[in-house]
């Protein structure tokens, strides 16, 4: 199928309105001056941790946009996409809109690598899932056939499980609109991780949830457990992928393994086969920090080298909760960006974590209201601006819904 073009709205690109202002910082204590930059009535939010979120002059600051919170979408729930100028007061640029989305993932808005003014993002078109790829200058679109997960470093390819079946077995994590074909199979041939070409827009599949779920030992199998891969991400180099393959009991508890593999699914590995892993982050293209269950320091963050036997425990006594896991560009691998999820006062903290000296500083001290819970509880998901020296997160803003959190930790960097 041939990638097509939609037309756009260029009115969406002329005469923005201001919608956004900067505000005065959060009362909560900050290691680093703190701003909001987006407001409400309604909410804004990017979602996870591993894409580009900024641009390549580190000045517009991708966003979406939505009027309610608290509930699941549906099949006629629209986002707006955009981007913030950190320049120009915070001003809130309307670019285009998705219907295909969720609260943890939103529609996986991202910089296209490579590019100084594209972006990528996933709809749904026709009744199937589809990604957009926007120039946000010119207004110029064209449509890939098949949606996106993560895409490789040069911007040419991307690699994406299959949303239908993840919202079938775990909601919110996929998107309304399509319904699994294969929900009564555990293990389908016909579903698993594909491979997408941005440039023809042509797509294959390149390994199967039933060649996954015969790879390896499976830990604790039982009749019935459902397989899924979720979690995608190409190395920094593009030569390798990481998936997670989960399979879910009858009772609705899951396991899971960290996978590797060239991007064409040959050649793939169980990193971390026990079961229990969780968050990830490439370091660099031959190892893999993440949160796993290891006999040496239990439940904490690990470094995993892909192709051998060898993992060591990073910041077991500092980095003790499950959290979302970048490191800031430009150090040497020496900072760890990373959060936890709400404690027992409701306080979420983005931290830094220096690996040399072992020392964490907190960010924020962010209150996360209960009702951000579940599927559209509201985690931080901290991210890092192209130079490392901006931190932005998601967090409920007083009154306000969610909104991005903006963080200069420049001078703590330094």
């Amino acid at each position: 199928m041939p990638i097509t073009r939609r037309s756009f709205l260029s009115a969406s690109l002329t005469g923005f309105a201001a919608c956004s202002e900067q505000r005065e910082p959060s009362p909560a204590p900050a290691a680093a001056p703190l701003r909001v930059i987006t407001k409400g009535p309604k909410h804004h939010w990017f979602s996870y941790y591993d894409k580009l979120q900024f641009d390549p002059t580190n000045r517009y600051v991708l966003c979406m946009e939505v009027d309610f919170e608290h509930r699941t979408p549906t099949i006629n729930d629209t986002i707006r996409i955009g981007m913030v100028d950190l320049e120009d007061n915070d001003r809130w640029i309307d670019l285009d809109q998705s219907n295909a989305w969720g609260w943890q993932q939103g529609c996986m808005l991202q910089w296209l690598p490579g590019s100084a003014s594209e972006v990528i993002f996933n709809d749904r078109e026709d009744g199937a899932y589809v990604s957009r790829i926007l120039d946000v200058k010119s207004g110029k679109q064209r449509t890939i056939p098949h949606p996106i997960y993560s895409v490789s470093p040069d911007g040419k390819s991307a690699v994406t499980p299959d949303f239908r079946r993840i919202q079938d077995v775990r909601p919110g994590y996929g998107y309304v609109g399509a319904p699994d074909p294969h929900s009564d199979d555990l293990a389908p041939e016909q579903s698993g991780i594909f491979h997408i070409d941005l440039e023809t827009g042509e797509s294959r599949l390149i390994l199967s949830l039933a060649q996954i779920s015969q790879t390896g030992e499976i830990p604790n199998p039982e009749p019935g457990i459902k397989h899924y891969f979720n979690h995608l991400l190409f190395s920094p180099d593009g030569s390798r992928f990481i998936a997670l393959h989960r399979w879910r009991y009858p009772k609705g508890n899951r396991l899971t393994r960290m996978i590797t593999a060239n991007p064409d699914g040959s050649d793939v590995r169980i990193v971390d086969g026990n079961g229990y892993h969780s968050h990830f982050i490439w370091r660099d293209p031959t190892h893999i920090l993440g949160r796993s269950n290891q006999p040496s320091h239990g439940r904490a963050f690990y470094l995993f080298e892909d192709g051998t036997d060898k993992v060591e425990a990073v910041g077991p006594d500092i980095m003790q909760q499950d959290g979302h896991c970048t490191y800031l560009p430009g150090h040497n691998n020496e900072w760890i960006l990373n959060d936890t999820y709400p404690d027992d006062q409701r306080l979420q903290h983005p931290y830094l974590y220096h690996v040399p000296s072992a020392r964490k500083l907190d960010l924020a001290a962010i209150h996360s209201p209960e009702q951000y819970t579940g599927e559209w509880r509201c985690d931080t998901h901290p991210r890092h601006s192209r130079d490392g020296k901006l931190v932005c997160f998601d967090s409920p803003h007083r009154d306000q819904g969610r909104q991005l959190h903006l963080v200069d930790v420049s001078q703590i960097v330094s």
